[in-house]
This record gives C-alpha cells, structure tokens and sequence, in this order.
C-alpha cells in the first residue's frame, strides 16, 4: 500500500502528528477548563444566565478579531501566531488557577467578573489561532490526503472531547478545583512544546490585494460568492446556535438527572465519545456520494437528537442520545472542512477560515449566550425544544434553496 493511501496516511506523516496531537492536548486542557469553569460560575451564581454569559464572554473577543486574524494567518508566519496564542492560552490557564489560592475571599469581594475577564483573553487568543491553524495543517500533508488529514485532525478532537469533559469532571470532583485547573495547565502546556517540534514552513505566495480591508473584503467575497461553502456554513451556523445544549448541562446533570459534578463530565463528554466512533468509521470508510444529502440529513439529526434529550428524564437515556447529536455533528464537520481545505486557495485559507470561525466556531459561544437566555426566558426544558424545533426548520430552509448543496456529490 502506498504511503499517501490507506485510512492512516496523514498519522504516518512526523509533522501532521506533531500539529495533530499538539491540538489534542491543548483542546483537552480548553475542554477540562470549560467543564470546571462551568460549574464553578453555577456554584457561585446558581443562574443559568449566568453560564451563557461565559460563551459571550468568549465569543465577542473572538468574532471581534477573527477577520483580522484571517488576514494576519494570510500574511505572516503561521507556525510563530500559533506558538504565541498557545503562550497565552498557557497564561489564561495559570490566571485561573491563582484564582483558586484563596477562593472564598477573592470571589466575595470580585464575583465571577475575574472569571469572565479571563475568558475573554483566551477569546482574542483563540480567534487569532483559529485561521491559523485551518491554514497551517494543508501545508503539513500532500493534497490527497486533506480528507484523511480533516477526518484524523477530527478525531483527536473528538477524543480530546471525549476525555477534557469526563477528566475535568473528575478531578473536579474528587480532587478539587486546584487540581483539576492544575491539569489545564499541564496540558496546555504539552500543546505548546509539541507545537514547537513542527517544522516551520514558507507562507504561499500573496494574495495581490492592496491593504488589510481589501485583502478582507477578498476573503469575504471568495466565500458569498461560492454557493456550496456558504450553504454549508450557513447551516452550521444556525443548527449550532439553535440546536446546542451545552451551556445547560450543569443544570441538566444538577437539578434533572441529578447526577452531580461527575456526571456532567459523562454528559459532556457523550457527544464527542459519539464523534469518535463515527470520525472512526469516516476514516475507514470515506464519504464518496451523496455528500450534500448526508450533510443536510445529519444537521437534521441532530436537531431531532437534541429535542429527545430534553425531553429525556434517564441519565443512560440521555447519554445515547448526546452520543447520537455527537455523531451526526461529526459527519457534518468532516464534510464542511474539507470542502473549506479543497475548494479554497492556499494564499486565501486564513481569511476564509476567518468567516467559517465567525460564522460556526463563535456560534458555539454565542448558542451558549442563546440557551442562557432562552432558559431564563422560556425554562430549562422548552428552550431546548425551542432550539432543536429551530434547527430542524433551518436544516428545511436551507435543503429547499441551496440547491447546489443539495446535490452535491463529492467533497474531494
């Protein structure tokens, strides 16, 4: 077998694996972080509006600076942006475990207000990360194996998903809260020593645009003016800020499954141990046709899995059907990056990848901000009903208009 074939390809390659697994650990310690972060601010507020907030805290910075970031991944060293934003996301890591040294006094006199400002820093790091490294990983592999590079680049997330929650949770609860930020400090840490292993390379020839505003407006117009990123991400965009439910599961595993702090780590980790096996399967089993229908399908899918699991009052219930939402979220991924990795120039990937992340990345935190309120608004139950009732009507909207999505084949 050849060694740019087979469902291990990209792994084989010592640069890939470097990026790959510097990803790996450094969305473990971001996951771990967002679980004990989570229920720390819970503890503190007991208000569900309260947790949603944490995703805009998150999200105004990021989407605030994702389209310059675009153009700076487009225009400077790509290895150096993220070898700083891990530095600061390390920093952030270290902020939030000084906060624990003397916590009761510290938060009487500040509230959670230390807390979000924090966020926000990590927000502009990620932003700023984000282009970079939907830009850096197609320099890392040869062309043929973007897919398999997408899918295992998927996988690890998926898996660092998987352990971040479920890790946190743990340690959370039975170490405490200095140990479990200890842990995010540890690993952030690995993802900033294995990024430095990776081989520097060249940026791809410039763009002929003059000025950061028309070098945006370029990556901008690249992506309304193709009609099957934009339906791909347009349907991400509103299934994701709709149909999550992620901001509310501190007060799913609480006050409904009641399952306290180790089982939130369980609820939050099921979508991704789902994501796993599906990533899995796509390796082994690549998507070939249909890839239009199948992605529309699976954004519809996980409308319907996340009205059930509101609905659902059994903890092992629930859990299927968060690991259901995960693989069909996984499938939708996969397709979307690497129809993004393909169909968009090497020079232009920062700044498309600048939109995608404003139009999907930042919706996760601003769903957050969504469910936060809707459960203030509507209760706890029907706000997530409400979001997979909206995901479903927008996966409908989409599939009847978007009809070069619709029929779409193939995605490489």
């Amino acid at each position: 077998m050849s060694e740019l074939s087979g469902p291990y390809a990209a792994l084989k390659i010592p640069d890939f694996r470097l990026f790959a697994f510097a990803r790996f650990c450094a969305t473990l310690a971001i996951q771990i972080q967002a679980v004990v972060v989570a229920w720390q601010v819970y503890e503190i507020t007991k208000d569900p509006l309260s947790l949603g907030l944490i995703g805009l805290a998150e999200a105004i910075p990021s989407v605030g600076v994702s389209l310059y970031a675009g153009h700076i991944a487009d225009s400077f060293q790509r290895k150096k942006i993220i070898i700083i934003c891990l530095s600061t996301l390390v920093l952030c890591s270290l902020a939030l475990l000084s906060f624990t040294v003397e916590p009761g006094e510290f938060f009487l006199a500040y509230g959670v207000a230390p807390i979000y400002s924090v966020i926000f820093v990590s927000g502009i790091a990620r932003g700023f990360i984000t282009p970079a490294l939907f830009a850096y990983m197609p320099q890392l592999v040869p062309r043929p194996l973007y897919s398999n590079a997408v899918t295992w680049n998927s996988t690890l997330w998926q898996t660092a998903n998987i352990g971040g929650p479920a890790l946190g949770g743990f340690i959370y609860g039975f170490l405490g809260i200095t140990a479990a930020y200890t842990a995010d400090v540890a690993l952030m840490t690995a993802g900033l020593v294995l990024a430095l292993g990776v081989t520097r390379k060249p940026l791809p020839d410039k763009t002929n645009e003059q000025g950061v505003v028309e070098k945006i407006r370029t990556g901008l117009r690249f992506v309304f003016e193709n009609p099957i990123i934009l339906g791909a991400i347009s349907l991400d965009l509103f299934a994701v800020l709709f149909g999550g439910a992620v901001a509310l599961l501190p007060i799913f595993a609480n006050e409904i499954l009641k399952v306290g702090q180790e089982g939130l780590g369980v609820l939050r980790a099921a979508p991704s141990v789902g994501a796993l096996v599906m990533a899995f399967y796509i390796a082994h089993h690549p998507i070939k046709n249909y890839a239009g229908k199948i992605l529309l399908f699976c954004v519809g899918g996980f409308g319907v899995s996340m009205i059930l699991f509101a609905l659902s009052t059994s903890f092992w219930l629930s859990l299927v059907l968060l690991m259901m939402s995960g693989m069909f979220d996984c499938i939708s991924v996969i397709i979307r990056s690497t129809l993004l990795q393909t169909l968009t120039p090497e020079n232009m990937k920062g700044r498309v990848s600048a939109v995608n992340h404003i139009f999907i990345g930042s919706s996760n935190e601003i769903g957050m901000f969504e469910s936060g309120v809707a459960a203030k608004l509507l209760g706890v139950v029907p706000s997530v009903i409400f979001g997979g009732c909206m995901t479903i009507l927008v996966v409908t909207i989409t599939g009847w208009f978007a009809k070069s999505l619709r029929t779409l084949q193939r995605v490489h």
